[in-house]
């Protein structure tokens, strides 16, 4: 029996970003797959985030080519009648301060479905149980933690784009998802990030500098520096690779290729 192929989610060709003189990416080339969790690497400055706003259809490449699920992305995600299905996690939980849970993890099918109210609540309460939350649908964000809010943008994640089509694998991203979070919060939050992929059996795009979350979220690793990928491999090749610029990412050191913007 054939081995079933894993559906290509996402495609860069020799894409490139440039602004005014200085080149953001140099032509790179990046494919993902559905079930796939990506961390994408480097210093400060190196157009990490620009990679996710590319994904996610907030900006648009100078030159090459983007491609979800196949077609080619020539527009900006507002400008598409029927926009991939892309769920971009924030390091904060941007959620709607005047909206109840319920209503911000079900908005999209609030908005754009035909589903009764009955079936929305039930796909709402089913994606906070899977997050770890039960009872809170009819309160406000401002009642909430910070963690029991950023659990919310994630159950938000698991709610399926009613435009979506049948049987295609979501692109999921988080930006900087742990910055900023003590030890026990960063566990939490990386332990969401393997769930909702796997739940979703989307192809995950994690852009971060903190070991553990590379450690917990990581199946493959790429390391971008100076506009292109230095390194890309799997996530026990990270760690026994000689590559220069992976060894001084792992040390830390101020010794290598990478040298920081700003001092």
């Amino acid at each position: 029996m054939a081995e079933k192929v894993a559906e290509r989610v996402a495609e860069m060709r020799a894409l490139g970003v440039r602004w005014g003189e200085r080149t953001v990416l140099d032509a790179v080339d990046l494919r993902l797959l559905a079930g796939e969790r990506l961390v994408v690497v480097g210093p400060s400055g190196a157009g990490k985030s620009t990679i996710l706003r590319l994904l996610a259809g907030l900006q648009l490449p100078t030159s090459g080519e983007l491609f979800i699920h196949g077609e080619p992305q020539t527009y900006l995600r507002l400008d598409q009648r029927h926009p991939p299905d892309v769920r971009l996690v924030f390091q904060n939980p941007a959620l709607l301060a005047s909206l109840t849970v319920r209503e911000n993890v079900g908005f999209l099918l609030y908005r754009y479905s035909r589903l009764p109210d009955a079936e929305i609540q039930r796909r709402v309460s089913r994606a906070l149980e899977a997050v770890g939350l039960y009872g809170i649908e009819d309160r406000l964000p401002g009642e909430l933690s910070g963690g029991m809010q950023k659990r919310v943008s994630f159950a938000r994640a698991l709610i399926d784009d009613p435009a979506a089509v049948d049987g295609r694998s979501p692109l999921l991203l988080f930006d900087e998802p742990t910055a900023g979070l003590d030890p026990v919060a960063c566990t939490r939050v990386e332990d969401l990030i393997v769930r909702t992929t796997e739940l979703t059996n989307a192809a995950g795009v994690v852009v971060s500098h903190v070991m553990s979350t590379i450690e917990r979220c990581a199946e493959r690793v790429v390391l971008l520096y100076d506009g292109q990928f230095r390194w890309d491999g799997s996530l026990a090749d990270f760690h026994r690779t000689d590559n220069p610029y992976v060894t001084q990412f792992r040390s830390g050191s101020l010794r290598g290729p990478m040298q920081p913007a700003e001092l």
